[in-house]
Parts: structure tokens; C-alpha cells; sequence
């Protein structure tokens, strides 16, 4: 039997530096699972865009554009003394179309896998589904962070529902200073009610459906104040500049928001999130797109226990299910100022939402989200043992 201290894990994934959910999902994980010391500590494989300095986690690194690179790592692995490879699959992290070269990767790997799926989508083009379908196929496990997607990929997919794994996105813990302090550290009004969103920003957000939404608070609830917290994604930036936040900008100002919509325009830390969302009374996810999987500001708001304001999309459907939060109906700034306002002129049901939320969100801080994965690794190479038993 492989003992618990000699399982090498490895993770391929965007890495901070790289301003990136994943990078900062994945660095999260890693560290808890260094703190645990059940597994020998994990290892990263950094996706590139561009150079980045990276620190002692990172042994290797992939060229995202470049095709022979996923060759060269599969070989690379193959050398290694790497047990087991943990895949970051979102389809804007690898590349080709719609991140096909992950295949060339898995398609000459020796090592066993396991894949996490960061987004699900339930109308699949067919080179999407493709890619997909490939990577869960020949997956020793496929891990989801909410129930409601398994039936997408038995149904859709074609995935072996044996190798679903559910697994909640992890949330710090970090302690904070309490949300009357918090104000005053950021310069926020003790009267007012804040709404808050935070992450990097971009049109799939759904931001001026959140702006225009405010606006029609503020015509009964003056002292209403939206937090619009992050930077533009910087592959945007690359694409289309600051074309998305000028339109919020010239949003705000047509609505005569100037005093209730704050940007915050920077990239940021983990205490900084943590912090924000303390001294918020709402947090609101206006996004478009009903396929989103996971939404890791989400999560970092189930766990510290705040009443959430979302559209439907896959993760917040479930999250927020059973009176855990308000669901708000997709591009309808009426809905989800109804939903905002509800929770201002009924302070008592909000209570009762927060502590529901807060109970599930426990659930989802790190030390405990990390023991579950390393139970899977495990359950995995038991597996594998019984596997090479059954061979001779």
C-alpha cells in the first residue's frame, strides 16, 4: 500500500502571480494541503501567458500558445516521480480552439489524472464538448462543486457518474476586524447600506444590470452604495482595453450614481475580499450566463456567512437554494432591485437567510474542503492498487 507521505501530487494550473480565479483557487488549495501534511506537499505546473516569478511551489511551466510545450510536459511528466496530476480545466486557460492542446497532453500521459471543472456548459459547440468529453473519459476522477451539474454530464457528456466527485470551492479564514471598523478603514459611511461585488471585471458579469438595478433602489433607499471591486481581466485589457468599464463608468454618470456606485480599481488581495465583504450588507452577482459551474466570490460570501443577491446561474441555483439567499432573474435590473430592496426593508428574513447561509458556508472553508480532496486522493490510489492486483 503507498503510504500517505510518498503521494507526489502535482497540479496544472494558472498560478499567481497570473492575475486569474483559478491561480488563486489552486494556490489556495495547495497551501492548505501543505499545512494538513497528510500528502507530501503538492506541486504546481504554471500555465503561461507570459513570463511570470513564480515561487518554489511552481516546478514547471506550460506555454499556453504553444502546441509542442503539452508534448513536452506529458514526456516530462511521464519522468517524473509525479503520482498523480490534478487538471484545472477552464476553456480559456489552455491553448487552440476552445483549449484543445490540454488533449495533446493528455493523450501521451502515463501518469493518472484527475480533473477539476470550473465551468460546465449545458450547450455545448461541438469542439467544447469534444474537449470535455475527452478529459472526463480518461480522468481517474471528475470533480464538480455543485450537485445540480451531474446530470449535465452523465446525460450531456457521457460521463461515468461513479467518477463524480462534489466538492465545495474552499473560502479562507481569515479574521477581520468587525464591519464598523472595516468602514471606517475604507472610508464608508456608517449609514449606508452597501452592496458589494467584487472579482475580475468583465461584460459576462452583468455589471450595468447591477448599476441599473441600484438606480431604482436609490429612488426609495437613498442611502443605497454598490462596491464594484476589481480590475478588468487582463485578457480584456489585452483584447478590448477598458471599452467594458468606460461603458459602467458613463452608466453610473447617466444615472446620476456618482454618490452610490464606488469602483475600486485594482486587483484584489485575499484580505482585501475578506474585508470588503465583512463591511457589505449584500453581495450581488448580476452575471449573464446561466452555465457558470462555480463562482468562487460566491463562495468567499457563503462562507462568511452574507445574504446573496444573484441571478440563476448553475452554482448560486444551488448555493442559495432553500432560503440561503435571493435569486434575481437574468438582464432584469427590476428583479434585482426587488431582490436588494427586500433585504433592506426586512431586516428580520435577512437575518434568517444569513444564518442559513453561514451554517452551508462553514462547510466550505479550506481545512475542510482540503481533507476531502486529499480522501480522494487516496480513495484514488487504493483504486489504482486494486487495479494492478487484479492485472497479474
Amino acid at each position: 500500500m503507498v503510504k500517505n507521505k510518498e503521494i507526489n501530487i502535482a497540479f496544472l494550473s494558472t498560478f499567481p502571480p497570473r492575475e486569474c480565479g483559478i491561480a488563486t483557487f489552486t494556490q489556495d488549495l495547495v497551501n492548505e494541503l501543505k499545512d494538513i501534511k497528510i500528502i507530501n506537499e503538492p506541486k504546481v505546473i504554471a500555465i503561461d501567458d507570459k513570463e511570470y516569478d513564480y515561487g518554489d511551489d511552481v516546478i514547471y511551466r506550460l506555454k499556453q500558445h504553444d502546441r509542442n510545450s503539452y508534448l513536452e510536459l506529458a514526456n516530462k511528466l511521464n519522468d517524473l516521480l509525479i503520482d498523480l496530476l490534478v487538471i484545472e480545466h477552464e476553456y480559456g486557460i489552455y491553448g487552440g480552439e476552445w483549449g484543445e492542446y490540454i488533449l495533446d497532453l493528455v493523450d501521451n500521459l502515463k501518469v493518472p489524472y484527475v480533473v477539476t471543472l470550473h465551468t460546465i456548459l449545458s450547450n455545448p459547440l461541438d469542439k467544447q464538448k469534444h474537449i470535455l468529453k475527452e478529459l472526463c473519459t480518461k480522468s481517474k476522477r471528475v470533480v464538480t462543486m455543485a450537485k445540480n451539474t451531474i446530470p449535465l454530464l452523465v446525460n450531456l457528456y457521457g460521463v461515468d457518474e461513479r467518477k463524480i466527485v462534489v466538492l465545495p470551492h474552499g473560502v479562507p479564514n481569515l479574521p477581520t476586524l468587525s464591519g464598523d471598523s472595516l468602514r471606517k478603514k475604507y472610508n464608508i459611511d456608517a449609514g449606508k447600506f452597501v452592496v458589494s461585488t467584487f472579482g475580475l471585471i468583465s461584460p459576462g458579469k452583468g455589471l450595468e444590470y447591477g448599476i441599473e438595478a441600484i438606480a431604482k433602489v436609490k429612488e426609495k433607499h437613498p442611502d443605497i452604495l454598490y462596491l464594484i471591486l476589481g480590475q478588468t481581466h487582463p485578457n480584456i485589457v489585452r483584447s478590448d482595453g477598458e471599452v467594458y468599464r468606460d461603458f459602467l463608468v458613463r452608466k453610473v454618470n447617466e444615472l446620476n450614481l456618482n454618490d452610490n456606485v464606488k469602483f475600486v480599481n485594482k486587483y484584489l488581495t485575499k484580505r482585501e475580499i475578506v474585508e470588503y465583504l465583512k463591511l457589505s450588507d449584500v453581495y450581488l452577482t448580476p452575471y449573464i450566463g446561466r452555465e457558470q459551474a462555480v463562482s468562487g466570490t460566491l463562495a468567499y460570501a457563503a462562507g462568511l456567512g452574507k445574504l446573496v443577491v444573484s441571478t440563476p446561474y448553475k452554482y448560486a441555483e444551488e448555493i442559495l437554494s432553500d432560503g440561503r439567499g435571493l435569486l434575481a432573474e437574468f438582464k432584469n435590473p427590476d428583479s434585482i432591485a426587488n431582490c436588494i430592496s427586500f433585504a433592506i426593508e426586512n431586516p428580520h428574513e435577512k437575518q434568517i437567510m444569513e444564518e442559513k447561509i453561514k451554517v452551508y458556508g462553514k462547510t466550505m472553508m479550506w481545512d475542510n474542503v482540503a481533507l476531502e480532496y486529499v480522501e480522494l486522493f487516496l480513495r484514488i490510489f487504493e483504486d489504482l492498487e486494486d487495479d494492478a492486483k487484479e492485472a497479474v
